[in-house]
């Protein structure tokens, strides 16, 4: 089966700055070889007695950024009310997580003390838990993540490798889940390159494998995979580069699900592409991310990218 029938759906997309045109012989040529893991089921992470992902559908992560370095300037909130009313408006449109971060991946961006990192953090996530909407933190800092499971998180999102294991135990001592990224560093912070293969799915199963097997040993069972692509390597400045990377990745995506655990991706811009239609880059790639199989997309567009996704669901 070629993706479903859903593989129509991007016959006349094109993507300007690149060469090539994504084909439905791409799309075919992916099923055919990978078809024996194309309809892998994975286990349900139960959040909340009325969330369970997967269940119909990828569902959406809205993102509040606290940081004043973040460039996506629409999810940037600067006060306490701003954050939680934006936290409030991303699930009335369809955010079954919202995932909240205090210091940017942006590359010369500033560094945020933990100390600052929970001034910033755990007012947003305290009244917005207590409001019944599911909190996710976006840290590295096992401290940052220890205050923001006691003040309602319930899921970690975890930008780094350097602590992995105390973060397990903790989510698995708050009855919370992780959602682990591939980082090619101690954290996202500090990445420089990363290894650009003609395939990396096998690369980040090894990474993964390692990890699920270090959360299990933690008495931890619940979360999600996220190949991380939206953190910014210099061998992936190359805008071509990039997005082709992206790209092979997110239409993959459903080969990491072999492993049990349901997958989560971040939506990138793609501005060199885009311009001045910046907004409509995360809405693009979410076709391709769903076309993958993603269960969890992790999105600043929450309403656009909900409309795409229930036009795919038409089909």
């Amino acid at each position: 089966m070629l993706l479903k029938v859903k593989l129509f759906y991007l016959l006349s997309l094109k993507l300007l700055c690149l060469d090539t045109m994504l084909e439905i012989k791409d799309l075919s040529s992916i099923a055919l070889e990978y078809g024996e893991v194309l309809e892998t089921q994975v286990s349900s992470v139960n959040l909340t007695a009325d969330l369970v992902i997967p269940d119909d559908g990828p569902a959406l992560m809205g993102v509040v950024n606290l940081s004043p370095d973040s460039w996506y300037r629409e999810s940037v909130c600067l006060s306490v009310d701003a954050a939680v009313q934006r936290g409030r408006v991303l699930f009335e449109q369809g955010a079954s997580i919202v995932d909240i971060g205090a210091e940017s991946t942006v590359d010369q961006a500033q560094r945020v003390s933990g100390e600052e990192q929970q001034k910033r953090l755990l007012p947003v996530i305290h009244q917005l838990a207590s409001a019944g909407i599911v909190v996710s933190t976006e840290t590295y800092n096992v401290n940052v993540a220890e205050s923001c499971l006691t003040a309602g998180a319930k899921v970690l999102n975890i930008t780094g490798t350097g602590q992995n294991e105390e973060m397990y135990r903790l989510a698995a001592a708050h009855d919370a889940a992780v959602i682990i990224c591939y980082i090619a560093g101690e954290n996202v912070r500090d990445v420089k390159e990363i290894p650009i293969d003609e395939d990396p799915i096998p690369r980040m199963i090894s990474f993964f494998e390692r990890e699920i097997d270090l959360a299990n040993s933690c008495g931890l069972s619940k979360g999600f995979i996220d190949p991380g692509l939206g953190f910014y390597y210099d061998n992936l400045k190359d805008s071509s580069v990039r997005i082709r990377y992206q790209m092979k990745t997110f239409l993959n995506a459903f080969r990491l699900r072999k492993l049990g655990w349901p997958v989560c991706n971040a939506l990138p811009h793609a501005f060199e592409c885009f311009g001045e239609e910046v907004r409509s880059a995360e809405p693009f790639f979410s076709v391709l991310a769903s076309l993958g199989k993603t269960d969890l997309i992790r999105t600043h567009e929450v309403p656009r990218v909900a409309a795409v996704l229930k036009a795919m669901k038409i089909y």
